[in-house]
């Protein structure tokens, strides 16, 4: 082969691997969490985000209704469920009995509007490329409809309560931050709760901020992908929000200075837009949450 043809016959496979075997390298990742009182019992918090269904997804579906298997405590979904104006049935066949669990959600930009080409550049220099001003053309109220008839919890700009397996949990969620459709207020973690959690799909900085400053020991959000794509030993490129590119995916703390530390746990999600199917080095995933008291030690895998 031609030397100035290796360039490109390695492109080329990188691009193959990405858009063929990654992007459907479905990965349960499971990390665990010191952040109970000390001598609680363990709690299973399944993670779910950025699913970005569309009917014909059958694979994807099928492995996310497997994960009913793992028997968790509580379901939390960060968003961007939606890839398709037909996806609702999808989505809902997709975590089946998932639904029949203690759960919470919140929804992103993708709920609300259908996927439209981007310029993949401009993601790459940290813009988002949106136009939030067009209609909201995804059947999101179906899908909180649905949500909400089987028993999971919208915290859209809500505080809101659980009680699962006998302890107290307490709730603050937002809607999107990255349409900066976020309501944040000045409502401190509930004392009484056994522990309280603040949800959202995109990790803004403003918004972890506020919710670490009212005492919040646990933050979950999606959004980032992980970068999507990411260089080995390098990590992502893009966190697609001012998130740190350290903190594009997995279990890490965030802290303003005079405060306890909030542990900070983001998906790399599961999905992509129909119009840019690729994942390098960031295998589309689920994550198994396992809170532990906190003298237990954490630990990722």
């Amino acid at each position: 082969m031609r030397p100035l043809l290796w360039p490109i016959a390695a492109a080329a496979a990188g691009l193959a691997y990405a858009s063929i075997y990654e992007v459907r390298a479905f990965t349960l990742r499971r990390v665990t969490v010191p952040v109970l009182a000390p001598g609680s019992l363990p709690l299973k918090v399944l993670h779910l985000s950025d699913t970005h269904m569309t009917p014909g997804q059958l694979k994807k579906q099928q492995w996310l209704r497997s994960l009913a298997e793992l028997e968790p405590d509580l379901v939390i979904n960060t968003g961007d469920n939606l890839a398709h104006l037909d996806a609702v049935p999808s989505v809902l066949a997709a975590y089946g009995d998932l639904l029949d669990l203690p759960g919470a959600f919140v929804f992103g930009s993708n709920d609300y509007f259908s996927p439209v080409p981007k310029n993949p550049v401009n993601y790459l220099r940290g813009g988002t490329g949106g136009n939030w001003q067009r209609t909201r053309d995804l059947p999101f109220e179906e899908l909180r409809h649905a949500f909400e008839q089987r028993g999971w919890t919208d915290l859209t700009n809500r505080h809101a309560s659980l009680v699962v397996n006998d302890r107290r949990l307490a709730f603050v969620g937002v809607d999107d931050p990255h349409l900066n459709f976020d309501v944040l207020d000045e409502v401190p973690a509930d004392p009484a709760a056994d522990l309280a959690i603040g949800v959202a799909h995109a990790p803004y900085l403003r918004v972890l901020d506020r919710w670490n400053t009212l005492g919040y020991p646990l933050i979950m959000a999606g959004h980032t992908h992980g970068g999507q794509l990411r260089v080995p030993l390098y990590g992502a490129l893009v966190t697609n929000c001012d998130l740190d590119r350290a903190r594009a995916r997995g279990l890490h703390t965030h802290q303003v200075e005079g405060h306890e530390p909030s542990w900070l746990h983001v998906s790399a999600g599961l999905g992509t837009s129909p119009y840019t199917p690729v994942r390098f080095a960031c295998r589309p995933e689920a994550t198994l949450l396992t809170l532990t008291e906190i003298d237990s030690p954490g630990s990722l895998s």
